[in-house]
């Protein structure tokens, strides 16, 4: 059983609303983009780490691939089951509750993908298993290499220390400049929009730093971007003006 992570609570009360928020309109051209740079062919193998309402794993399967999404909010999960079923999908995807930071998957994938702060980036606050607020997150890119098959890839997002330093609005959230923490309090709304206050810890990386976090677990990176989900992902650079770095690494053969 997974333990217990503060974002469930945030999860169990927005359920099937997460999906109004704007950073999940852009799934289509996210997944165009998750297949080239994973190189993915119909019938190859992915697991969706931190899968939410499954929004991504669901288009990966309407295109022929086999998914494996898992997510540690079982509202997440049963919505996307339930999605899976509906659209006669559950042969290709099915999904799962997990602690991502405990999954064991061996050599069992042709490509792995954490997006839109699913599970990577989001161990801060009570989360945190040490000082310096790397232990969760390292434990859950280790686990993501692991589930590599040797010479598949990895694509990890994360948010930018970069964007949140130039742009972080300090009057409404608090940033820890040790750790690299964002806490924010904010209104989240259920699918009857009933609002609910909560607290949110969000981990920002530079693209330095990501890229020897994926050494240190044994990937070879190959790319660091910039992109803003729900807006952008289709620049191969890196700026200071959107939100999220996107990690692209390979487990060596």
């Amino acid at each position: 059983m997974p333990d217990d992570h503060w974002f469930e609570e945030v999860a169990d009360h927005l359920q099937s609303a997460y999906l109004r928020y704007a950073f999940t309109r852009s799934t289509v051209e996210e997944v165009d983009a998750v297949i080239e740079d994973l190189g993915l062919q119909p019938g190859d193998q992915v697991l969706d780490v931190g899968c939410g309402p499954g929004r991504h794993a669901l288009e990966l399967a309407r295109r022929g691939v086999i998914c494996l999404g898992i997510d540690i909010s079982k509202p997440f999960v049963d919505l996307a089951n339930e999605s899976a079923r509906q659209e006669g999908l559950d042969k290709l995807v099915k999904f799962e509750r997990m602690d991502a930071r405990r999954m064991e998957f061996p050599r069992q994938f042709d490509g792995v993908i954490s997006l839109c702060e699913g599970a990577f980036g989001l161990q801060g606050g009570p989360a945190a298993l040490d000082v310096a607020n790397l232990g969760g997150d390292q434990a859950i890119l280790k686990g993501m290499a692991d589930a590599l098959k040797p010479g598949c890839r990895v694509l990890v997002a994360a948010f930018s220390a970069y964007f949140q330093v130039a742009h972080g609005d300090t009057s409404n959230d608090d940033f820890d400049l040790m750790t690299a923490t964002r806490h924010e309090i904010t209104e989240v709304k259920n699918p009857e929009g009933i609002s609910l206050s909560t607290n949110l810890w969000t981990t920002c990386f530079t693209p330095r730093e990501l890229w020897l976090m994926a050494q240190t677990v044994g990937l070879e990176p190959l790319k660091v971007r910039s992109v803003h989900s729900g807006e952008s992902w289709t620049d191969d650079t890196i700026d200071l003006d959107r939100a999220e770095l996107l990690l692209l690494a390979r487990r060596p053969e």
